[in-house]
C-alpha cells in the first residue's frame, strides 16, 4: 500500500465531474469575453523566478537539476511564464492580447484550508491596454464566472485597492520607508494581530505613531482625504485611476460587487496599480477566494517592450469552498445518456446501436465484461444511465429492441432498424 503525498490530491470520477463543470464555466465565460486558450509547460528555468523574487523563493518551489544539468522548477504560478511568452513573440502579437488557461501549479508550502502543494487555477489576462476598461473587464469576467456557477451578489465581494495609493501614502511620511516591505505587511494585516502588524510597519521604517496614522488612513472610506494627506501627484493620479476603474466597472454592470478596501494589497511585488481579492461575504471561507490586479512593469522587466497588463486567477480549491458554502457546488455524480445492454449473441447489433448513439454526441456505455442481464442493469443504474437499450436475442428475432426509461422503470419496444433512426435523442416516449 502506497500513501498519497501530503498536499496532493486524488479526484475520483464523481468529484471530477463537479470539478469539470466548474472549469468549463470559468473557461466558457472567458471565451465569451474573447479570451483565447494557451498551453504552458510544467517546467521553467529557476532563474525565471529567482531573478525577480530572490534566491529565497527556491524554498517555496519544487526544484531539481534535470539530466541536462539545468536547474529547473515546477511552475508555481503562470504570470512569469506568460510574460516570457509575450516577450518571445514581441510585436507579432496583436494587442490587446487576451489569454486564458486552466492547469496545475506546484508550491512547497504549508497545507491548510483551500491551499495545497499541487493546485489548479484558471488564469485570465489582458496584455497591452492601460485603460480602466481592461481592469473593469477582468472584474466583469470574474463576476460573470461566479454568477454562472450559481453564486449571487450576496455571496461574494471584490475588495478593490490600488498599490500606488499605498506606496504614495507611505512615501508621504517623513521616514525612510521600505515600501515593498510595508506593502507586504499590509497584505498580512488581516491574518495577524494588530501589534504584530505595527511591528512589521515599524521594521519597514515607520514610527509606531506613523504606523497608526497609516492604518487609520487605509481604513477611511474617503479617497479625497488620502489625496489631501499625501499632497502628491502620485496619490492623486492613483485615486483618479481607481475611480475611473470603478466607473468603468459600473458601466460593465459589476460595480455593486466592488468595495474599496485599501487594506487589500496582494503580496507579490510585481503588482503596480489596481488590485483586488474576492471574499466570501459570510466569512466561512477564511481567506481570499482568489485575486488579481495590474502588473504593468513585468513584461518590460523580462526584456520586452513596455506592455501594461492586468489579470485574475481563480484558484479551484478555494473557489470550491465558496461554492460548497453557498450550496451551488455541482452535483458529484456520474452521468450517462444510454446503456446498451446486450443479451446473448447480439454484439454486432448492440455495437451498431452504440455507435449510432455516440455519433449523435451522447455518452454511451456497453458491457465489456460478459455480465448477466441483472448485473448489467445494476451497472447501468450505478452510472446513472438515463435510458437502457436492451438488445436481446428474442427481441431481435422479432426485429425489435427494448427501450427502458430508468427513472420511471417504464419500457417499450422499438423497431431495431428504426433505432435510433433519424432521432437525435430517442427515448421511451418516442415509442410508447
Amino acid at each position: 500500500m502506497y500513501d498519497r503525498l501530503k498536499g496532493f490530491r486524488d479526484f475520483y470520477p464523481e468529484e471530477m465531474a463537479a470539478r469539470r463543470a466548474v472549469a468549463d464555466a470559468l473557461e466558457g465565460t472567458a471565451r465569451q469575453y474573447g479570451f483565447r486558450e494557451i498551453g504552458t509547460p510544467a517546467l521553467e528555468a529557476v532563474d525565471l523566478y529567482t531573478d525577480k523574487s530572490g534566491d529565497e523563493i527556491v524554498d517555496e518551489l519544487y526544484t531539481f537539476e534535470d539530466k541536462g544539468g539545468r536547474h529547473v522548477a515546477m511552475t508555481p504560478e503562470l504570470t512569469p511564464t506568460v510574460a516570457r511568452m509575450v516577450v518571445a513573440k514581441g510585436q507579432e502579437l496583436q494587442k490587446p492580447i487576451k489569454w486564458m488557461s486552466t492547469r496545475p501549479f506546484w508550491r512547497y508550502e504549508q497545507v491548510q484550508q483551500g491551499r495545497f502543494r499541487e493546485f489548479y487555477q484558471t488564469n485570465v489576462d489582458v496584455f497591452g491596454s492601460a485603460e480602466p476598461e481592461a481592469d473593469a473587464e477582468i472584474l466583469a469576467y470574474a463576476a460573470d464566472a461566479l454568477t454562472t456557477l450559481g453564486l449571487e451578489g450576496a455571496d461574494f465581494e471584490f475588495r478593490v485597492s490600488h498599490r500606488d495609493i499605498l506606496g504614495g501614502l507611505l512615501r508621504a511620511f517623513e521616514a525612510d520607508v521600505n515600501v515593498r516591505a510595508a506593502i507586504r505587511a499590509v497584505d498580512k494585516s488581516a491574518k495577524i494581530e494588530p501589534a504584530e502588524y505595527y511591528d512589521l510597519l515599524h521594521e519597514a521604517g515607520l514610527s509606531y505613531d506613523q504606523a497608526q496614522r497609516f492604518d487609520d488612513l487605509l481604513a477611511t472610506g474617503d479617497l479625497s482625504e488620502l489625496t489631501d494627506f499625501a499632497g502628491t501627484d502620485e496619490v492623486a493620479d492613483a485615486v483618479g485611476n481607481l475611480r475611473n476603474v470603478l466607473d468603468a466597472a459600473a458601466d460593465f454592470g459589476v460595480r455593486d460587487y466592488c468595495t474599496v478596501s485599501l487594506e487589500t494589497a496582494r503580496g507579490l511585488d510585481y503588482y503596480t496599480g489596481t488590485v483586488f481579492e474576492c471574499f466570501d461575504t459570510q466569512g466561512e471561507v477564511s481567506r481570499a477566494v482568489f485575486g488579481g490586479g495590474r502588473y504593468d512593469d513585468l513584461i518590460e522587466s523580462y526584456g520586452g517592450q513596455p506592455t501594461p497588463a492586468v489579470g485574475v486567477a481563480p484558484g479551484h480549491a478555494t473557489l470550491s469552498l465558496l461554492l460548497q458554502r453557498a450550496g451551488v457546488w455541482p452535483e458529484e455524480a456520474l452521468s450517462t445518456d444510454y446503456y446498451v445492454l446486450s443479451v446473448g449473441d447480439t454484439r454486432a447489433t448492440a455495437a451498431r446501436v452504440a455507435r449510432d448513439l455516440r455519433d449523435r454526441g451522447h455518452v454511451v456505455e456497453t458491457d465489456l465484461a460478459g455480465r448477466s442481464f441483472g448485473a448489467q442493469m445494476s451497472y447501468a443504474d450505478g452510472v446513472n444511465a438515463e435510458t437502457v437499450v436492451i438488445v436481446g436475442e428474442r427481441d431481435l428475432e422479432s426485429g425489435e429492441v427494448t427501450v427502458k426509461e430508468m427513472s420511471s422503470g417504464d419500457q417499450t419496444t422499438a423497431p431495431v432498424d428504426e433505432f435510433p433512426g433519424e432521432r437525435e435523442r430517442p427515448t421511451y416516449d418516442d415509442f410508447a
